[in-house]
């Protein structure tokens, strides 16, 4: 399926553009303005036996004509008004997994870095404030080698950030983006995605390990396979003490545009059916088994379950609890 998609310059364009397009305050009711100081940019929280923490890299500022390209657009638009969302600039987080079971450590993705929009790039520096070491990250698993996902696995030498890691990506991904001549045979605006993705799996330091359908990464960590946003894409399961979470990568990137309409797709799904296919199929185990969701994308910290309404879904946000 051939989807119209904007090249990097584009988008950063629209990044620098974005305080330009704001809407009048009448209809943009939904911004709060940030603090001086800034927020936390962590939240912890445990599953069973595993502590798990969430972890910023920071936000992204797209355009919003990228969500539901296959609806109405008018119809989109009045979705996100209804949700208190602006039609013009979708603000999402990007939101990662670290997870603490046993000896382990393991990463979900690493960010962009430096490399991507300057509105991201956060993870490491944010990492420490969070108490973890980088250092002491064991295990990094990638869902998909998109930039906001794997850009930032490079330092400013070339190599891997985290070099006393253990790296995981599917076999399906990592066959893709590095066949021969992929970059040539794309669509110009996706030329600059395939390269950095091949760099980046290329990257000096990091030993791949390929990962198929519900293999394990450490115990009570697995991946499955979620594909459609790319060929490749995993999502991460983490299972301890009877209770489940699925970090979802980029299967669902949207809290309410997916669960309400999980038949419209976006932009960047490399292959929208399969993206609606998967996302279907995601929505009724999540919401048949009780499994709680971690959305790369969805409003900080990202962690929810999902409420089945009739031949739709919500997205109900977890409770957070003190210690």
């Amino acid at each position: 399926m051939s989807i119209i998609r904007p090249t990097r310059r584009e988008v950063l364009a629209m990044a620098a553009a974005a305080p330009a397009l704001t809407l009048p305050t009448l209809t943009r009711a939904q911004t709060l303005g940030a603090p001086s100081g800034g927020n936390p940019q962590h939240f912890a929280f445990t599953i069973g036996e595993a502590r798990l923490t969430v972890v910023s890299d920071g936000r992204l500022e797209l355009s919003a004509t990228d969500l539901g390209v296959n609806a109405d657009a008018d119809q989109v638009k009045a979705f996100l008004e209804s949700y208190f969302l602006s039609p013009v600039t979708n603000y999402s987080h990007a939101n990662h997994l670290v997870i603490e079971t046993g000896d382990h450590k393991v990463l979900v993705d690493v960010g962009s870095g430096n490399r991507f929009l300057p509105t991201a790039g956060e993870l490491i520096g944010n990492l420490e404030t969070a108490g973890i070491d980088p250092g002491s990250i064991t295990h990094v698993v990638i869902t998909h080698a998109h930039p906001d996902h794997i850009w930032g696995i490079r330092d400013d030498f070339d190599e891997a950030i985290l070099p006393q890691a253990q790296y995981f990506v599917s076999t399906a991904e990592h066959e893709f983006w590095l066949q021969d001549g992929l970059a040539a045979s794309m669509p110009a605006d996706m030329q600059q995605f395939a390269v950095g993705a091949a760099n980046s799996l290329r990257v000096d330091g990091a030993d791949w390990t390929l990962l198929n359908d519900e293999d394990e990464v450490v115990p009570g960590v697995r991946v499955i396979n979620t594909p459609g946003h790319t060929p490749g894409h995993v999502s991460v399961v983490v299972e301890s003490g009877g209770q489940q979470l699925i970090a979802l990568g980029d299967s669902m990137t949207h809290a309410y545009m997916n669960f309400a309409h999980p038949e419209w797709y976006n932009n960047f799904d490399m292959d929208g059916d399969t993206t609606v296919s998967t996302r279907k199929r995601l929505l009724d185990m999540a919401a048949t088994d009780r499994m709680a969701v971690l959305g790369y994308h969805f409003p900080f910290p990202g962690v929810g379950h999902v409420r089945k309404e009739g031949s739709t879904y919500q997205f109900v946000p977890a409770l957070w609890q003190w210690g």
